[in-house]
């Protein structure tokens, strides 16, 4: 089975997960070319060999009308935007919040940006520059919807716009919840938003370049330490970058810094099946992409392309025995299992003691879940005791698609691995168009396309 593993020590940005794949690839002037005619106004991908530790990898360098973005790191001035939503480009660890705290980064920079305008980027550089000049761009601020559309205008496959745009859901959600706005409210700052852009379509097409039927993820370093804003002086990881890596594991260490951006970690979230310890593999290929902020740890993050075993992830199963509980307790319990993240909940009819009929209650789950869910099995059943057993599936490498048909847009679910290859249409979806249409449920799914 064709497998890529991300190994993400020093956390992962939009930038470093490109670079990282572009090295898995034979050909990089393929995808510099692709990258180059996406339609992206004024957007030129480059690469640059970069050394950390002493040793070799990529940098991806993305400038925008010829200018790169660049970075400040130590505000000595105070910005004057109002806005919902930041979105910063993430290059190289240095943190892409796209949320309003406007950050006085407080790391082991060797530098200081004297900056006399007010733009608000959040990517390092190694080098010092001092600006003379003064921007006058108009700060206009781009939604959800926006980029969205900007992505939906690329010269790219369905399934590259598809997995770009989740990746954008999972940052706007994040947000959303941080600032209390409904998601339609979230807004991207317009600086750094076509570069930006750039480093997440590039993953998504690297991704359907490399073709791995399983992506697993190391667990994800985000640094230690804090950063200030505005509105005062938060711990690392931010909020957003927190939210998006809930139920991945993460760790903190020594190095002061936020190594993992939001971005990075929407990326590794919808992308890695799994997350742990590198699996049995016959690696063909490895990748460095390259951070440039220098830390005592090469600042990479480094990816393994090779044939692995059968996909394979840890699974727990819940079970306890019921036979005191009503119909109504016991389908109010599962509902709120499935909604606290249970991958399945069901029940089976057995024989308990003294001929009594009852319920035997299932529920499959993450390792990391099973105590918050045996939690509340306790709570909303009968049940004195639950029990445990760990154990570990297979399955198919799994995503989500938009096709068009004659009778409008249908999600599908693909599924792919172990020599198979499976897709279902979304039944909301079909059912949808059926009565939109006055057709057959049988009508909608005929007319999806077969891949």
């Amino acid at each position: 089975m064709k497998t890529l593993y991300l190994e993400c020590g020093m956390g992962a940005a939009g930038d470093m997960l490109m670079a990282a794949l572009l090295e898995l690839i034979p050909d990089r002037q393929v995808f510099l070319d692709k990258m180059n005619a996406l339609g992206l106004p004024g957007v030129a991908v480059e690469v640059e060999p970069a050394v950390k530790c002493g040793i070799t990898g990529t940098h991806m360098k993305i400038t925008v009308h010829g200018e790169e973005e660049e970075s400040v790191d130590v505000h000595e001035h105070d910005h004057e935007h109002h806005h919902d939503h930041d979105h910063e480009h993430d290059h190289d660890n240095e943190h892409d919040h796209e949320h309003e705290h406007h950050h006085e980064h407080e790391h082991d920079h060797d530098h200081e940006h004297e900056h006399e305008h007010e733009h608000h980027y959040d990517h390092d550089h190694d080098h010092e520059h001092d600006h003379d000049h003064e921007d006058h761009h108009h700060h206009h601020h781009t939604s959800v919807a926006d980029i969205e559309g900007i992505i939906d205008g690329l010269d790219v496959s369905a399934r590259v716009k598809a997995d770009a745009k989740a990746v954008y859901a999972l940052i706007a959600e994040a947000e959303s919840k941080v600032h209390g706005h409904p998601i339609s409210e979230i807004h991207f700052h317009e600086v750094g938003t076509l570069d930006a852009v750039a480093d997440v379509v590039g993953v998504c097409l690297l991704m359907e370049m490399i073709g791995a039927e399983q992506i697993v993820a190391s667990p994800v370093h985000v640094g230690s330490g804090y950063v200030r804003c505005m509105h005062g002086v938060l711990p690392v990881p931010a909020p957003a970058t927190a939210l998006i890596l809930t139920g991945i594991p993460t760790y903190g260490g020594q190095i002061k810094g936020e190594l993992c951006t939001p971005t990075g970690a929407a990326l590794l979230k919808h992308f890695a099946g799994s997350f742990g310890d590198r699996p049995m593999m016959a690696v063909q290929a490895i990748g460095y992409g390259m951070g440039k902020k220098d830390f005592e740890r090469a600042n990479c993050v480094r990816a393994f392309l090779g044939e692995g075993e059968n996909a394979r992830e840890p699974l727990t199963r819940l079970e306890c025995n019921l036979d005191d509980i009503t119909g109504e307790e016991l389908g109010f319990a599962q509902e709120q299992l499935m909604k606290a993240g249970a991958f399945d909940v069901y029940t089976i009819p057995i024989g308990m003691k003294k001929s009594r009929p009852g319920i035997l209650l299932n529920v499959i789950c993450s390792p990391e879940n099973a105590d918050h869910l045996a939690q509340l099995i306790m709570k909303h059943t009968t049940t004195l005791g639950i029990r445990r057993q760990d154990m570990t599936r297979y399955f198919l490498h799994r995503h989500i698609d938009t096709v068009d048909t004659t009778y409008g847009p249908v999600r599908v679910k693909r599924a792919e691995g172990m020599g198979v290859k499976k897709q279902k249409a979304e039944y909301d979806d079909l059912a949808a168009l059926a009565v939109k249409n006055g057709v057959s449920l049988k009508e909608i799914r005929n007319a999806v396309p077969q891949e």
